[in-house]
């Protein structure tokens, strides 16, 4: 199947979608256009040079662009300190770095949203005495369930967090492979002040993946203690070739680059190899694609509701997370829609997408990525846990106009199916 295989009801269809989608793509347009000024701003107030985008090797002592970068990050998500490495393999990576920052042997965590996204349960130590997890360590874990409309439970919340063994507590933005919202920055802050309510030491941390630049706020201004997310996911701009971060309190952040690299070394080492320019140019571009990564899932809602398909968020739904959640029923649809977005993507569009066992998932898992990164959430790429309900999660679009095509594909394909 190729994009010359775009039926003709379906061009009919995505123009309708168009024009009902109008005062939502100009909404997205508005939160880029303040988050552009935003990061902009902070280019300026860094006086970032061409001499930031020189590498360094060896040990990376006094790399100008790697240090200037930390301080980019943290002005724009309004913090003390931000680490911003390649040293970070993924976002769980990151994120495990900033929960060691946060606790100790004989402390516990409190999920405050239910059960964390799957990977990062394997570094917490759930459901398995993974070696090196926070179990390992000594860390306690207790969750605090969502409601049954998918909305943080406030008052669970702060009962659980008046534990005097909560030391930490960890919000998750996006919804993961979850059938539930991803969180606003206005529901985060409620949360960190019914934790506050009750524990006011505890520290609390934010799972930012898949959120950054959504909104024209992010948690760390509405009292998360620390947040952590994915290069190649939003911040990267579909420029960034790997990498993560970590931004929130200076302490905190230091505690969270020894164990990226070790006690004593913490952030001062880390070459960088020539790679500054990428991550510059991305965060530079990111909140100019995440609105093109919005308008591609909102159109993915538009399409997908017209062909009688379930969506979360559903087309008038206002979006906190990149994720477009659509329900698809069996085994087949969820196939026939992972082979036509895999089939509109630049990248191995010859492909057909197949379950696996990918590490870190208790089931196997099948996912459409044709990306120019391997792994990037930010193109476009669908995914999901291969197992009734056939649940399918599509994120990304570098560009709207691409990963439109990309979701004409997939419902060319569906309505073949239905045929």
């Amino acid at each position: 199947m190729k994009i010359s295989d775009i039926k003709p009801e379906v061009y009919k269809l995505a123009e309708e979608a168009e024009i009902d989608l109008q005062d939502r793509f100009a909404r997205i347009d508005r939160i880029a256009q303040e988050n552009t000024r935003k990061v902009m701003q902070a280019f300026q107030d860094n006086r970032v040079s061409e001499a930031c985008f020189a590498g360094t090797t060896g040990y990376g002592y006094d790399d100008l662009g790697r240090e200037t970068l930390d301080r980019i990050y943290a002005q724009v998500f309004s913090t003390e300190a931000a680490l911003v490495r390649t040293g970070f393999v993924n976002g769980t990576h990151a994120l495990s770095a900033a929960l060691f920052a946060l606790v100790g042997p004989g402390d516990k965590i409190l999920a405050a949203t239910g059960a964390p996204y799957d990977t990062l349960r394997c570094a917490i130590g759930i459901g398995g005495d993974y070696h090196g997890s926070l179990k390992f360590y000594g860390v306690d874990y207790a969750q605090v369930e969502l409601s049954a409309s998918g909305a943080p439970d406030y008052e669970a919340i702060a009962k659980a967090a008046a534990d005097p063994g909560v030391k930490a507590v960890l919000i998750q933005r996006s919804r993961g492979y979850e059938d539930r919202p991803a969180l606003s920055v206005r529901q985060i802050g409620r949360i960190c002040a019914a934790v506050r309510s009750a524990n006011p030491t505890a520290y609390i941390m934010v799972d930012n993946c898949y959120g950054e630049f959504t909104e024209t706020v992010e948690p760390t201004e509405v009292g998360a203690d620390i947040i952590a997310g994915s290069l190649i996911k939003n911040p990267g701009g579909g420029v960034a070739p790997t990498g993560g971060y970590v931004a929130g309190k200076k302490e905190l952040v230091e505690r969270a680059a020894m164990r990226l690299t070790t006690p004593g070394i913490g952030g001062e080492c880390g070459s960088t190899l020539g790679v500054s320019r990428l991550l510059y140019q991305g965060l530079f571009l990111a909140p100019h694609t995440v609105a093109q990564a919005l308008k591609t899932a909102v159109f993915c809602a538009a399409m997908m509701e017209r062909i009688g398909f379930e969506t979360s968020p559903n087309t008038t739904e206002i979006r906190s997370d990149i994720i477009q959640m659509v329900k698809l029923g069996t085994a087949e649809n969820m196939k026939r829609f992972c082979a036509g977005i895999q089939a509109g993507a630049p990248v191995d569009s010859y492909v057909t997408p197949e379950p696996w066992q990918m590490p870190g998932y208790d089931c196997p898992v099948i996912m459409a990525a044709g990306a120019f990164i391997q792994g990037s959430s930010i193109e476009l790429s669908a995914d999901g846990p291969f197992r009734p309900p056939y649940t399918v999660y599509l994120q990304g679009g570098l560009t709207y106009e691409s990963g439109r095509l990309g979701i004409m594909m997939a419902v060319s394909a569906m309505l073949e199916n239905k045929e």
